[in-house]
């Protein structure tokens, strides 16, 4: 399932990934990460970008005001690690809304993936029906990713 929050007055700014892992439900912790395409408010371009432990990402977004404006976070089970040689992003990546309820993560193996766009919207790709619900939940703005979004 593929959800976008955006217009909305809900959230304090756009991307704040840590509450987006709360509303679902989840904890960085629980998950092994790639982190691509990644510009802060803090240091643009400067994130480390590639793999990331659970427990190293629970600690970036433990700062308090951390916003994502790119990025894009792909969640894998514990321990995953391979070489990305297209690693996936959001700028310019107009595939992200064609509205196809086929949208997969971009990388083969993600379990889903959190996109932030240019600070005005959250996409989330992949996510279970019951991740859904719990999300709609916190934030019921959270629409379906579809076409005309």
């Amino acid at each position: 399932m593929n959800l976008v929050l955006e217009k909305t007055s809900q959230v304090a700014w756009f991307t704040d990934v840590r509450a987006m892992l709360q509303a679902l439900g989840l904890s960085a912790s629980e998950f092994s990460w790639h982190v691509s395409d990644v510009e802060t408010n803090r240091h643009p371009n400067n994130e480390p970008e590639g793999w990331w432990t659970g427990a190293a990402l629970e600690r970036l977004l433990s700062q308090d005001g951390l916003q994502f404006i790119w990025g894009v976070f792909s969640a894998f089970p514990l321990g995953t690690r391979f070489d990305v040689t297209e690693p996936p992003f959001a700028d310019g990546n107009q595939r992200l809304w064609t509205g196809s309820a086929a949208l997969k993560p971009q990388l083969d193996g993600a379990l889903f993936e959190i996109v932030c766009w240019d600070s005005s919207a959250t996409l989330l790709i992949g996510i279970s029906a019951e991740q859904a619900a719990r999300f709609g939940q916190t934030y019921p703005d959270a629409k379906l990713l579809v076409s005309g979004s």
